[in-house]
């Protein structure tokens, strides 16, 4: 089920005849988070769209005031409604995403669904094995508690400062805490956190498809939640696809790499990888 919110970022940009990028938020943040971001692609000649989740509330004031709708929302729930919006679009897009919305853009460009992807410090899939001591402190708040599962959970200042703002300011921690943060679905953590033990498992990627296209893993030096290890261990599955695949190390920077004050650094990053491989229009 689309919202309007993706109705209309689907019409603009099937307007514009560009090629649009998919922008996938991951848990704790909303759309909001990429805003920053659509605005370098649509100067660099791409049609953004920042995608929601189902039932996504439209702010961050809203979200904290309802955090119930967030509950019970699922990888596959969440893949399959980006996936039919990207369907909607007449060109085929650039998916980018973070955390778990980089699970979710790896889930589609498996489906075949992108010309070329980006994952940004990407939640775990099936098959991806190291699973080091700071990711899982950085999912305590919710596996510590298997009730919520069927939850939706707000992290507390101190919790989103080790999962996503340890390698900033303690001043700019509390402002992306208040400016961002939002409570999340306990679902996709204990599908990540169980994907090795479940052949069933939604959290599970397609790397093999010849239709994938090339695909960027970016990776933050510091992060806690998804640390190096993860990424490359992605990285490694990916490599099996006959499509270009890399992976980038980002010095210095924690889970909240897409929206504190670096976040232009992996924003170009990001865009001349897209660049490569699918150019934009003339801005």
């Amino acid at each position: 089920m689309t919202n309007a919110h993706d109705t209309e970022q689907v019409e603009r940009a099937n307007a514009t005849g560009r090629t649009p990028v998919v922008f996938v938020h991951g848990l704790w943040l909303l759309p909001s988070s990429w805003d920053r971001w659509a605005e370098v692609f649509e100067a660099a000649g791409y049609a953004a769209v920042t995608a929601s989740w189902p039932d996504d509330p439209e702010t961050v004031a809203e979200a904290n005031a309802n955090p119930e709708v967030f509950a019970n929302k699922t990888v596959g729930q969440i893949a399959d409604h980006v996936g039919a919006l990207v369907e909607r679009l007449e060109r085929k897009p650039v998916i980018i995403g973070h955390s778990f919305g980089g699970l979710i853009t790896q889930i589609l460009a498996g489906r075949g669904l992108s010309v070329t992807s980006v994952a940004i410090d990407p939640a775990p899939f099936r098959g991806v094995l190291p699973l080091p001591i700071s990711a899982l402190r950085a999912s305590a708040p919710v596996l510590s508690n298997p009730a919520n599962r069927h939850r939706a959970v707000p992290l507390t200042f101190d919790q989103f400062r080790f999962a996503f703002a340890n390698a900033v300011a303690e001043d700019e921690a509390k402002h992306l805490f208040e400016t961002y943060a939002v409570p999340a679905p306990g679902a996709p953590l204990f599908q990540a956190a169980t994907a090795n033990l479940n052949p069933w498992t939604e959290a599970k990627v397609d790397n093999e498809n010849p239709d994938r296209g090339p695909l960027l893993i970016i990776s933050g030096e510091k992060d806690n939640t998804v640390p190096w290890a993860m990424a490359n261990a992605e990285y490694k599955r990916q490599r099996h696809n006959s499509g270009i695949t890399e992976i980038v190390e980002i010095p210095n920077r924690g889970h909240s790499l897409i929206i504190d004050s670096g976040w232009r650094e992996v924003a170009d990053t990001a865009l001349e990888f897209v660049r490569r491989f699918t150019p934009g229009a003339e801005s």
